[in-house]
This record gives C-alpha cells, sequence and structure tokens, in this order.
C-alpha cells in the first residue's frame, strides 16, 4: 500500500508550524534543569547517609520529604518535557517501545494541564508537611516559619486545590460540549 504523499505548505503557514520548534531549546533547558535535581538529590542522599547516625528522626524525616519533593519536581519536569514536545513539537515515536509511559498514549493539552496541577498539588503537600513537621519549633529561636506564613502556605496550597478542581472541571466541561457536538453531528 502506497502512503499518500501530502501537498507542501506555502510559505507563510511552512513557518508558522514550523515555529513549533523555536521551543526545543526550552525543552533542552528542562533536561538541563533535570539534571540540577539529580545533583541536588545525590547530594542530599549523600548527606542523610553519611550522618544518619547523628541525625534526629525528625531531621531524617525533614531530608526524605526533601528528597520526595526533589523527585516529584523531576517527575514534573519529565511530564512537562515528554508531554510538552509530544504535544507541541513533534510525535516521538515511542508506540509500542516497552518504556512508553502509559500516560503519554492519551496525552494532549488538557490532559498535561490537569496532570501538571495534580503534581503542583503534590509537591505543594510535601512543603506543607516539611512546614507543619517544622510547626513545633514556633516560637523559638530555631523557628523557620511564623504562624503568618504558615497560614499563607496552607491558603495558597488550597488555592492549588480550588485551581486543579477548576482545571479538571473545565476540561469535563468541554469534553462534555464536544462529545454532544460529535452525537450530533451523527444525526
Amino acid at each position: 500500500m502506497v502512503k499518500a504523499v501530502p501537498a507542501p505548505l506555502r510559505p507563510l503557514p511552512a513557518l508558522i508550524f514550523g515555529s513549533r520548534w523555536l521551543q526545543l531549546p526550552l525543552y533542552l533547558g528542562l533536561i538541563l534543569a533535570q539534571c540540577v535535581y539529580v545533583f541536588k538529590f545525590m547530594k542530599e542522599l549523600i548527606h542523610l547517609v553519611s550522618e544518619a547516625t547523628t541525625f534526629s528522626e525528625q531531621q531524617i524525616m525533614l531530608i526524605v520529604l526533601g528528597l520526595i519533593d526533589v523527585v516529584m519536581i523531576s517527575n514534573l519536569l519529565v511530564m512537562v518535557i515528554v508531554g510538552g514536545y509530544e504535544t507541541f513539537v513533534s510525535r516521538l515515536g515511542l508506540s509500542g517501545h516497552p518504556d512508553q509511559p502509559e500516560w503519554l498514549s492519551h496525552v494532549n493539552a488538557s490532559v498535561l494541564k490537569i496532570k501538571l496541577a495534580m503534581a503542583i498539588i503534590g509537591i505543594s503537600s510535601i512543603h506543607l508537611l516539611r512546614t507543619f513537621i517544622e510547626a513545633g519549633n514556633l516560637g523559638s529561636s530555631k523557628a523557620a516559619y511564623t504562624q503568618e506564613g504558615i497560614l499563607w502556605q496552607t491558603i495558597i496550597h488550597c488555592v492549588f486545590i480550588l485551581s486543579a478542581i477548576g482545571i479538571a472541571y473545565v476540561d469535563k466541561l468541554s469534553t462534555a460540549s464536544s462529545a454532544a457536538s460529535a452525537a450530533r453531528q451523527q444525526h
């Protein structure tokens, strides 16, 4: 079977369509940022292991939460790099590859937004948990946070959650509208 060759684009549409490749340096920059997070993770892990016998349980917990935070941010970077490139620049050609992430097969801008919102909530949750663990030091000279700072972190976290709910709701409305429109076209 012979594949149909698409007609060449006129110059202006070709320029506009080709401009998506301007995002490539951005994704390459995010890969470098990923490398920085790997370095930070390894540095903190070495610090944890080398000082494990002298750290209190709370110190170990805070460092582990920091490591989890780095992993979650790194996961967010992977979603943006892989999903964004696949959605906005070019196909990666991973279909059938044994290591293709499950979520990539059905990624689009809407799914990517929801996944990013959920990742941001996860990262914010880790930060808030670290803050709550350190809240026991409130009022002392070792306090890293003030009551007002903790309140603002909690409010910001709640705003992230409400934003994610809003994004999911708008996506649901848009999906329902698209499905209704497709059903009308079939009749």
